[in-house]
């Protein structure tokens, strides 16, 4: 079995719940559910400063397991209004351009916290292909 490598951004859910922001496993890192929250605790009430935060942080943590939004293959987005989809799907659409992983994106009834108009989940391949290159 691979060596399991976790990445903790420092969240109080993550020693509350039992979770890391990321686990790498092999050529695979897997970023948990990520909130729109800052360091202090504190979080935007604009939905596309939100969703740039999440993304923010999973860049963070892949970069902590070595990879990059590059890398992702993966991302579901969970929204409480469908009203905010266009802003959400844009921020995406803005850092996904070039690589255009499988996404998924849904309305829920509700976040964690109240604050939260976004969460995002990600996972990525680290050199997947034959040889050790990325992906053309």
């Amino acid at each position: 079995m691979a060596a399991r490598q976790r990445v903790a951004s420092g969240s109080p859910y993550e020693a509350a719940i039992g979770f890391s922001r990321a686990v790498r496993v092999g050529d695979r890192v897997i970023v948990a559910g990520t909130a729109p929250v800052w360091p202090d605790g504190s979080c935007p009430d604009d939905v596309e400063a939100q969703a740039r935060r999440c993304f923010e942080v999973i860049a963070g943590a892949l970069a902590e397991a070595g990879a990059s939004l590059a890398d992702v293959v993966r991302t579901r987005m969970f929204i409480v209004s469908s009203s905010d989809a266009a802003v959400v799907g844009a921020v995406h659409g803005e850092l996904f351009s070039a690589t255009r992983p499988a996404a998924t994106m849904v309305v829920v009834a509700g976040l964690l916290d109240p604050r939260w108009k976004v969460e995002v989940e990600a996972e990525a391949l680290v050199n997947p292909w034959p040889g050790g290159g990325r992906c053309p």
